[in-house]
């Protein structure tokens, strides 16, 4: 094989195994049916590639491609049935065990025959079966998206991509020696596309279930467009916090207010889509910055409450807290409309008017109480510099935070 054919597949199989790696993310996220339908679609099309290569350790052609013709078989019922289920065709149980025999009796008879043929013509006529398997997985994606399924015509680029790399591969194994490196680029290039849009499909088919694993663990308490604790169940985590506190008084607890105060302004302006947007990008921008022990919740309609148990360094706090002021007064890109196809067009740009109150309290003192003057040191920060404001227990007042880069 040519050197260049090489290089090719090499980047076929790496993205192989970069789905790979997704699927196994997927797994340890607890979202099993996603990493199984992308696992094994990754698997299936990698196990495909390699047999009509010819990479398997097989010294004997007629027994090569007797056993490609059974890969070609069984590689199409199985990538079928995937696509079927990802297109939510085999929701209904009994119309799914009827497309399931349907696809295997196929199989059965196409196996069936290739044992009365030579064995480049059994190989042949496999190729052509999952060929036409692809066609008619392309006729189904095509249904599905005039139906108004508009993910089905990512379905559609991918089985036309898949289709050419089936093509391509059949080639490549009836002709083992006459084929020019052009013919494996078309072939490697299209299974590297037909890769990228089935994980492409399959991530945004399954992804609700992310939010609903989260609103099903948090049932009310849950906030749909922050994807954090409601303002109620923050209130808990707060009480909870302080309770715990009394255990280790040594220690104080930091208490993190983040006020944005021109939500309602932004509301008025641009709309309520807009507004949701931004609370979402806001609140995925703070998760990402804050460490992995600090507790976040929603607090009222415009700010969040950010809580570091045991805490003894008022640097650190410090610290945190222009790094939130610094992450959140971003500029962001919004969306004006609610459609999925205008959440990705911005035309507004907006930049939060961002407040941090920070404040290092005793378990001495009522959970409402330190909550409150956070808040209120938070809404003190608008008219700051660095938009960071602190309790200075040295001169007892509220004061702008010292020069502190963020990490």
């Amino acid at each position: 094989m040519d050197a260049v054919a090489i290089g090719f597949w090499g980047a076929f199989f790496g993205s192989v195994a970069l789905m790979l790696a997704g699927s196994l993310a997927a797994f340890a996220a607890s979202l099993q049916r996603v990493a199984l339908t992308a696992a094994l679609s990754a698997m299936v099309s990698a196990v495909f590639a390699v047999a009509y290569l010819g990479w398997l350790p097989i010294a004997d052609p007629t027994v090569q491609a007797r056993l490609l013709a059974h890969v070609a078989a069984i590689s199409a019922v199985v990538l079928g049935q995937m696509l079927l289920a990802m297109l939510g065709l085999m929701r209904d149980r009994s119309k799914a065990r009827r497309i399931r025999g349907a696809l295997l009796a196929l199989a059965g008879v196409v196996l069936l025959v290739g044992w009365t043929l030579e064995a480049e013509q059994s190989l042949a006529l496999s190729s052509m079966m999952a060929f036409a398997v692809g066609a008619a997985m392309l006729v189904a994606c095509v249904r599905s998206a005039r139906r108004g399924d508009r993910l089905a015509w990512v379905a559609v680029s991918g089985v036309s991509f898949m289709l050419v790399a089936v093509g391509g591969l059949s080639w490549i194994a009836l002709h083992r020696d006459g084929v020019s490196w052009p013919v494996h680029a078309v072939s490697a290039v299209a299974g590297m596309a037909y890769l990228a849009t089935m994980a492409t499909a399959l991530w945004a088919r399954y992804s609700y279930l992310i939010e609903l694993r989260a609103a099903v663990a948090h049932g009310p308490s849950y906030d749909p467009v922050t994807r954090m604790r409601s303002h109620a169940e923050t209130g808990q985590m707060v009480g909870l916090a302080f309770y715990k506190q009394h255990e280790d008084v040594t220690r104080a607890l930091g208490v993190i207010v983040v006020s944005i105060g021109n939500l309602y302004t932004l509301e008025n302006l641009h709309g309520r889509s807009a507004l949701n947007h931004a609370l979402f990008v806001c609140a995925s921008r703070l998760r990402r910055c804050v460490p992995a022990e600090v507790e976040i919740g929603r607090l009222g309609d415009d700010g969040f409450l950010l809580l570091v148990r045991r805490t003894a360094d008022m640097q650190r706090l410090l610290q945190l807290g222009r790094l939130v002021a610094d992450r959140l007064s971003r500029p962001v890109v919004l969306s004006e409309g609610a459609a999925p196809t205008d959440l990705d067009v911005g035309r507004a740009e907006w930049g939060a008017q961002v407040g941090v109150g920070v404040l290092a309290t005793t378990a001495q003192v009522r959970p409402s109480a330190a909550v409150a003057m956070s808040r209120a040191m938070s809404r003190t920060a608008w008219s700051y510099d660095s938009r960071v404001a602190w309790h200075d227990q040295a001169s007892g007042q509220i004061a702008e935070v010292p020069d502190v880069e963020p990490a």
